[in-house]
């Protein structure tokens, strides 16, 4: 009996898939990732959920067509997604990983700013989305500030309470966000909205990819903060970045400030020391009235 997921590699590719070989891979920590193999030898990665999950799959799915879309940086080609045996899942290209170098980095950082360069006339995105597994807000806004604090701090923030979480001087900084903008006015940037270490890679000839987007159109330091807090990308992927696409002096503050998103974020996924870190980029950026 053919799968639901073999029906969505042939309907995508246009000819039959039979499921060979099925391989758990690790890496993540919200989805259920494998390769699966057909016996032509086609070879596919598939990630899999609870069946509540299928509206993030297919968000993800079109934040990743729209990327390739930029024909900027590269992604894995979506195949399918649906529901089978009670589980949401989202099918796409398997891509083998090589090493990365400074070449790569130094594309990587190229291709990104030149993605950032596309842009939108509102801040927001089609559809919300989810991060990790946080639904993310995305109503189109005109104005930046606003809608940063809105529907990424305020939102993070009350998912916090609801957990028995307060932050101290956390109104506080929602009613200074504005300041932060005071000589600085960002374009709605396409953006990768989840952009780690782990979510960037390159193929086998050095070719950068990247991956498990949480896609809107924002201000573009947003991402750009995101590749500080764990690592995972050099110095020549900041020189090219910036050769690129020159960064605004105050970024080395609104760095803090949307890396509080993200720490938010962690906080409210997994707990743990994510609340004092938390906790003191909100002092931070408290003493920069």
């Amino acid at each position: 009996m053919v799968s639901e997921i073999e029906r969505a590699v042939a309907r995508h590719t246009g000819s039959s898939f039979v499921n060979r070989d099925s391989a758990l891979l690790g890496g993540g920590c919200i989805n259920q990732a494998s390769s699966i193999t057909g016996e032509c030898g086609r070879k596919y990665f598939l990630k899999k959920n609870a069946p509540s999950f299928l509206p993030f799959f297919q968000a993800e799915a079109q934040a990743l067509e729209e990327i390739k879309a930029t024909q900027t940086i590269n992604t894995p080609e979506v195949i399918g997604h649906g529901t089978e045996d009670g589980q949401a899942f989202l099918i796409l290209e398997f891509i083998a990983e090589g090493s990365s170098n400074p070449q790569s980095q130094s594309t990587l950082g190229r291709l990104l700013a030149r993605m950032h360069k596309m842009t939108q006339t509102y801040f927001g995105w089609s559809v919300d989305n989810c991060i990790g597994a946080t639904p993310q807000p995305n109503p189109r806004s005109q104005e930046w500030p606003t809608f940063y604090r809105d529907h990424r701090l305020a939102h993070q923030l009350t998912l916090a309470q609801r957990k028995g979480k307060s932050f101290n001087g956390a109104d506080e900084l929602l009613r200074m966000i504005p300041e932060f903008f005071s000589d600085y006015s960002p374009q709605p940037s396409l953006l990768h909205g989840d952009l780690w270490g782990g979510n960037a890679s390159c193929d086998l000839e050095g070719t950068p990819f990247i991956f498990d987007p949480a896609s809107y159109y924002g201000d573009r330091e947003a991402d750009l903060a995101f590749t500080y807090m764990f690592g995972g990308f050099s110095s020549a992927f900041y020189q090219a970045y910036e050769k690129e696409f020159p960064v605004d002096k105050g970024f080395q503050v609104r760095k803090t400030l949307y890396n509080l998103y993200h720490e938010l974020n962690h906080y409210n996924l997994f707990g743990g020391g994510y609340a004092s870190s938390a906790q003191s980029s909100i002092r931070s950026l408290l003493n920069h009235r």
